[in-house]
């Protein structure tokens, strides 16, 4: 074979396994977002409380994001590929266990399984596209087109699983994840390079402890308050344990021998900017979501089918947009197009909170514009921060940086979400997250 032919089959390659692990990344976040648009038939079909469908829409989150950090450190110790298939595993087992779940209890363990899943494949993926693309331009360009990704997932949630519902049931929305991960289990051998695992690396069994049980105390405390004053005791005790555990982790981990999350690697204030943006474009994109969602069915009497269909603009922008964030990265340079993506965003929320809200404003005029600036500007900034985070990490901590990239996306939905929910109406919810997005695109900006 020529060098040439060797080099078109090498690039093949690359492009299989990007399709591989994109799917599944973009499978992980769509699971976050499928059960926001049916939770109201799952709560009319199994007779549920509004704290159950809370606790119910949060489940699948709490153990994502409380196990990254230790699915970051699993898939380094042990290789990227190795963990990858144990996620998806564990991922599938719980996918075809939630759609056959006769209660509230079976349905919460399930959804909790396959956050536990997602927060080890999560981290692995990453660390196997790092194989995937040794050289640190040609992953830089990968992480362009990876930091859409989620966005992406969870419109395609969002969309998919009104129509799902609407046509048979919500229960068929697992087949989606039970396909996706069932399919990458075979393919995986086959695509997917083997990774070096790092032999070296202690596990820090007590720090990953403090870290899950702190994030998923203090999450579930600040998602709780959307049905409890802040004073309530269910809402306060878990926040300040979880408090308690993450200083706790903190400090243990400053004195540990090879941490779960060396001190260090969150001093880089570009990463630490990149990471908040990254987390706040999750959070606009959540709440919109979810503030839309019911405002359409309950204000405006849509169904679920129109509901759905009502995003389709949304997710065209998106795609536009993630097309173009390539060439527009390699023009600018990663840091100008977080910002503008951002500030873009920021205007998008503004003027959902100005017009979108109200029921007696018509869609082309009321929530169109929102619906097209949002997303343009969530996809550039997902992507410029993607690479930002990512930039100089070495590759044995590939999956470090997979589990902090992803708690940060978990972090906006689940955190940042409850507090902006409980600052009263739709709009203001809607206009303090434009808010912040524009204060985090001009810290950007200006950060060297």
């Amino acid at each position: 074979m020529t060098a040439m032919g060797a080099a078109r089959v090498a690039t093949m390659q690359q492009r299989c396994a990007f399709v591989l692990l994109g799917s599944v990344q973009t499978t992980l976040i769509f699971t976050l977002a499928a059960l926001a648009v049916p939770l109201p038939l799952i709560g009319r079909e199994l007779d549920l409380v509004r704290a159950d469908l809370i606790l119910l829409s949060a489940a699948y989150g709490l153990t994502f994001a409380g196990l990254l950090l230790f699915g970051g450190r699993l898939a380094d110790r042990y290789g990227g590929r190795r963990a990858l298939i144990a996620g998806l595993a564990l991922f599938a087992a719980a996918s075809a266990a939630a759609p056959l779940a006769p209660s509230i209890g079976a349905l919460l363990a399930a959804r909790f399984a396959q956050g536990a899943g997602a927060a080890l494949v999560a981290p692995a993926a990453m660390a196997v596209l790092r194989a995937v693309f040794p050289s640190p331009p040609a992953y830089g360009r990968a992480m362009i087109t990876w930091g859409g990704l989620s966005v992406l997932g969870a419109t395609a949630g969002n969309l998919l699983s009104g129509v799902i519902s609407a046509l048979l049931s919500w229960r068929w929305t697992f087949a989606v994840p039970l396909v996706v991960a069932l399919a990458a289990l075979a393919l995986t051998p086959r695509v997917l390079p083997d990774t070096t695992p790092s032999r070296g690396k202690t596990l820090d069994l007590s720090g990953a402890l403090l870290a899950t049980a702190g994030i998923t105390l203090a999450s579930y405390g600040l998602v709780v308050t959307d049905s409890r004053p802040w004073s309530s005791a269910r809402v306060l005790v878990p926040l300040l344990c979880g408090a308690a555990l993450l200083a706790a982790f903190w400090y243990a981990e400053r004195r540990a021998r090879d941490p779960l999350l060396p001190p260090g690697f969150l001093l880089n204030r570009r990463r630490v900017l990149a990471l908040t943006a990254i987390a706040l474009s999750a959070c606009g994109t959540a709440i919109t979501f979810v503030v839309l969602s019911l405002q359409l069915q309950q204000a405006r009497d849509w169904s679920q089918l129109r509901t759905s269909a009502a995003f389709i603009p949304f997710a065209g922008a998106l795609i536009a947009s993630g097309r173009a964030v390539g060439r527009l990265i390699g023009r600018y340079g990663a840091r100008t197009v977080t910002a503008a993506g951002l500030g873009t965003a920021a205007a998008g929320l503004t003027l959902l909170a100005l017009t979108g809200t109200d029921a007696h404003i018509s869609y082309g005029y009321g929530l169109l514009p929102g619906l097209v600036l949002l997303p343009a500007g969530a996809a550039a900034s997902f992507a410029g921060a993607a690479v930002l985070a990512t930039d100089g990490v070495p590759q044995q901590q590939t999956g470090l940086a997979g589990g902090v990239l992803n708690t940060a996306m978990e972090f906006g939905p689940t955190v940042l979400f409850s507090i902006l929910l409980t600052l009263g109406s739709d709009a203001w919810s809607l206009a303090a997250t434009g808010a912040v997005l524009a204060l985090a695109a001009l810290l950007n900006h200006r950060t060297k």
